[in-house]
């Protein structure tokens, strides 16, 4: 039997925490509630979540400081919530590595909803397929993505990265030399909400160069006044 994904709440208001939990357990999670950065951290390392509800505005060590901290051990999924709106807000908890953002007050629904997107994004769902369909993987010299297993092997080494930075690199490595405009990729991988806010793109484009540097044979090229393009040579 597949035991429970646990999602991590995150957040200073107690009473928000605990109707997030509600709506999650109604959908079959199991879910902790920490109310302070220092709590959460040492409860992904002892409750080893599925995924983190992160409050941004947090007493002491804020949602930054703790998406940070996450970020540089692992790839587990964060979504961030907040009652700010500013695009700087939305655009710096990506740059840290959150993989979505909820803006408060959010529709329950809709909450439920991203964290299910964003869990099958990180923890693809296995169906019968057929065999040539079974594995989604692109190899250069150097390094092989597969987003089957979400995984990125360069030069030997695994590289971490959060599933949207993976996909972004497969989408655009799966098809070498074709230019993708900001708002092709965001359509492809970020879906109908993220329209519109081409930052996006560059902020994870930033991420992918400072942890896979420009090969001989390929490299991520930026098109100027386009998009960007998998360069092989």
């Amino acid at each position: 039997m597949i035991g429970k994904q646990k999602i991590l709440i995150v957040d200073d208001d107690e009473n928000i925490a605990e109707l997030i939990s509600l709506y999650l357990t109604k959908e079959c999670f199991d879910t902790k509630m920490v109310y302070n950065g220092e709590d959460a951290l040492a409860a992904f390392d002892t409750y080893q979540p599925s995924l983190i509800l992160l409050d941004l505005m947090l007493p002491g060590m804020d949602g930054y400081q703790v998406c940070r901290e996450i970020r540089a051990r692992s790839s587990t999924p964060i979504i961030m919530l907040s009652a700010k709106g500013e695009v700087f807000d939305k655009v710096l908890g990506l740059e840290l590595g959150a993989d979505d953002y909820i803006m408060k007050p959010f529709d329950s629904k809709e909450m439920v909803a991203r964290v299910r997107a964003v869990l099958r994004r990180y923890h693809p769902v296995k169906t019968e397929a057929p065999e040539r369909e079974k594995t989604k993987c692109v190899e250069y010299d150097g390094i092989t993505i597969n987003l089957t297993n979400y995984s990125v092997v360069c030069d030997g080494k695994n590289v971490e990265m959060p599933p949207k930075e993976l996909e972004l690199l497969y989408c655009l490595a799966s098809s070498p030399n074709q230019v993708f405009t900001r708002e092709q990729l965001l359509d492809r991988i970020w879906g109908y909400e993220y329209v519109g806010d081409t930052r996006t793109v560059d902020v994870h484009i930033k991420r992918l160069r400072e942890k896979i540097k420009d090969h001989p044979r390929w490299s991520l090229s930026t098109v100027w006044g386009i998009g960007y393009k998998f360069e092989t040579r």
